[in-house]
């Protein structure tokens, strides 16, 4: 049974986006490595910019520079 964990920015991904997310992810592994699409769990976890870092800043901080 894979498991996939997609992780992004809370920044307004539509929900036909993250099914999208979902039916290409799960898709993958079906063309990649033969899993059964019906076994194959994907969740999508958003994280809100003040939550996620990189480069010693948060994500907010650095779209506020205009990074």
């Amino acid at each position: 049974m894979p498991y996939v964990n997609i992780k992004i920015t809370r920044e307004g991904a539509t929900a036909e986006q993250k099914a999208a997310l979902i039916k290409g992810a799960t898709q993958l592994l079906v063309d990649v490595l033969g899993k059964n699409p019906a076994t194959t769990v994907v969740i999508i976890d958003e994280v809100d910019t003040d939550n996620w870092g990189m480069g010693a800043e948060s994500v907010t901080a650095r779209r506020k520079a205009g990074k």
